[in-house]
């Protein structure tokens, strides 16, 4: 993606573009000399955003974030968590040192994050090869706030090592929600079970990774049609994140759980 075209996007979301400007403002202060790039990935990337969705951003550093340095950007989060407008509670992104972004190292896998929603701090969270499909992200699409292009940070990831990527996610975060289905009793966790599943269900197949929007397409179009209400349920129910899902629906999303299970264990 060319400067101009990441541009063009960022300008049709101009509050959107405030938060990032005061984000990137306080880190560039903040990391001083260490900070190496600061670049956008996930819906803004793929070309799924919209007002319901979250700002994916990852910080690289020089070097991996020290205990001083990460205190104070947990203060700087908690202050952009407070600001008025909707999108303050909905950055969503990690602080990345070079070595840790370049691939997967099993001695570098504990870095900064932030989730999205009121009150959420920056923790130290660790990242297994799950993380690789942000890797995999950055480097076809991500879009530049500052820095090099990220094609010269990130190795290429295979479409095996991508397919691979999914398995901790499918036997940690989706077993785990068939094991308690009241992780999904709210339509907006659910639809995002929902649409998640149907990203996974195209990467194993195709050993890439595409927006949501034309994943779910697919998987509607070649996996039978008796997923085609439940996804057409969670591109509605994911404005309504805080309404109860219905059991048909529970049902439905636990049935796609096991139906992808199903599907990763033939192809990998």
């Amino acid at each position: 993606m060319n400067p101009s075209q990441e541009n063009n996007i960022l300008a049709h979301l101009p509050e959107v573009n405030v938060v990032l400007q005061d984000l990137l403002k306080d880190v560039q202060r903040i990391l001083d000399g260490r900070l190496a790039g600061m670049y956008l990935e996930g819906s803004l990337a793929n070309g799924d955003f919209d007002q319901d969705s979250d700002i994916d951003f990852v910080v690289v550093t020089d070097d991996a974030i020290e205990a001083d340095t990460f205190s104070v950007l947990q203060m700087m989060h908690e202050r952009i968590n407070l600001l008025d407008t909707q999108w303050s509670t909905n950055l969503e992104g990690s602080y990345v040192s070079k070595h840790a972004l370049r691939r997967h190292d099993p001695e570098h896998t504990h870095f900064p994050n932030i989730e999205r929603g009121f009150g959420e701090r920056l923790k130290m969270v660790h990242n297994d090869e799950t993380w690789n499909i942000h890797r995999y992200i950055l480097r076809k699409c991500g879009i530049v706030i500052m820095g090099p292009d990220p094609t010269t940070l990130i190795d290429p990831i295979s479409p095996d090592e991508l397919r691979q990527a999914m398995l901790p996610a499918l036997h940690g975060w989706a077993t785990q929600i068939l094991n308690d289905p009241n992780e999904i009793v709210h339509q907006g966790y659910q639809s995002y079970t929902v649409l998640s599943l149907c990203r996974i269900i195209y990467t194993l197949e195709f050993g890439d990774i595409v927006s949501k929007r034309k994943a779910s397409a697919w998987v509607k179009e070649t996996q039978g049609e008796n997923w085609h209400g439940i996804i057409d349920q969670a591109w509605i129910g994911r404005h309504n994140p805080q309404l109860p899902a219905s059991t048909d629906a529970i049902n439905q999303t636990l049935d796609l759980i096991r139906y992808t299970l199903d599907k990763a264990r033939s192809v990998l």
